[in-house]
């Protein structure tokens, strides 16, 4: 069958995409990386998510940086040996942080520092729902939604009789694990990817946000947002900026998504009170 036929491609593509992004599969293209610090010849796929990375870093001006997971390893240790991280070693680690240590071209990724290290869960499942939505659209699919925990909607749902102003697929935005109001919205060839502070690092003691703050090597705060939800008109685009909205105060983030045309973001303060950024 036709579907039987999709669906097996689909898996072909998402186990071609974990062996480039994947932190647990040890022969991925980014654990090589991160191991070494050197990645020669490097994916393509690698390639163009790094760029939208050095973008979504400069705008946000080094608040969203994939050069976090030095801090991220350490917390898990600690976490799996409930200690915590001291103020020496926390000083260490931040001197391993900054992506633009990192330098890109098609022949080579490079580390400039040893023990420096990637993760791109930020916006590599955004990165992915963009490739499954691409590969159904390449199979002639057009009323589609993929979500993969990021979600990205081509055409209508087809869900009896449209009315006007009802196209596109329904989608419920709650972020903040209820908390919270929540809001339907309807996306036309939109993509959302939501965040939030809650969730513990590696599931351990400590406590902490599960997104940090590069500049000081802990849990983000400056935001004081509770979650957010991105549209942007790419997956990849949403998971990064609503990574990224919760390192930087709302003014900031009114700026980045200024210098991205066809974004808004919905934020929950942390009173939990809903509204929207750059709506319209």
């Amino acid at each position: 069958m036709a579907a039987q036929r999709i669906f097996r491609k689909v898996e072909r593509e998402l186990d071609r995409l974990e062996d480039i992004f994947s932190l647990y599969r040890p022969e991925s293209a980014l654990v090589r990386l991160n191991r070494t610090g050197d990645l020669p010849a490097p994916p393509l796929e690698l390639l163009n998510l790094l760029s939208l990375c050095d973008r979504l870093y400069r705008q946000s001006d080094g608040l969203f940086d994939p050069t976090v997971q030095p801090l991220w390893t350490a917390y898990a240790e600690a976490a799996s040996t409930g200690t915590t991280l001291d103020k020496e070693r926390l000083e260490q680690l931040r001197t391993l942080i900054g992506f633009d240590r990192v330098s890109f071209e098609p022949s080579r990724i490079r580390f400039a520092r040893p023990r420096m290290g990637l993760t791109l869960n930020g916006i590599a499942q955004g990165y992915v729902t963009d490739r499954v939505t691409d590969l159904l659209r390449r199979e002639g699919l057009s009323d589609i939604v993929v979500d993969m925990g990021e979600i990205r909607a081509s055409g209508s749902a087809m869900d009896g009789a449209l009315h006007a102003g009802d196209e596109g697929w329904p989608v419920r935005l709650s972020p903040d694990h209820d908390r919270s109001e929540g809001e339907t919205i309807r996306l036309v060839d939109l993509a959302v990817a939501s965040s939030s502070v809650a969730g513990d690092l590696s599931g351990g003691p400590l406590g902490a946000g599960h997104v940090l703050d590069p500049r000081t090597g802990r849990p983000a705060t400056a935001s004081r947002l509770r979650a957010v939800s991105v549209i942007a008109p790419s997956a990849a685009l949403a998971d990064g900026l609503s990574t990224a909205a919760l390192v930087m105060p709302p003014a900031h983030l009114l700026k980045v998504l200024a210098e991205n045309p066809g974004t808004r973001a919905r934020v929950i303060d942390s009173a939990g009170h809903a509204h929207w950024l750059k709506q319209g």
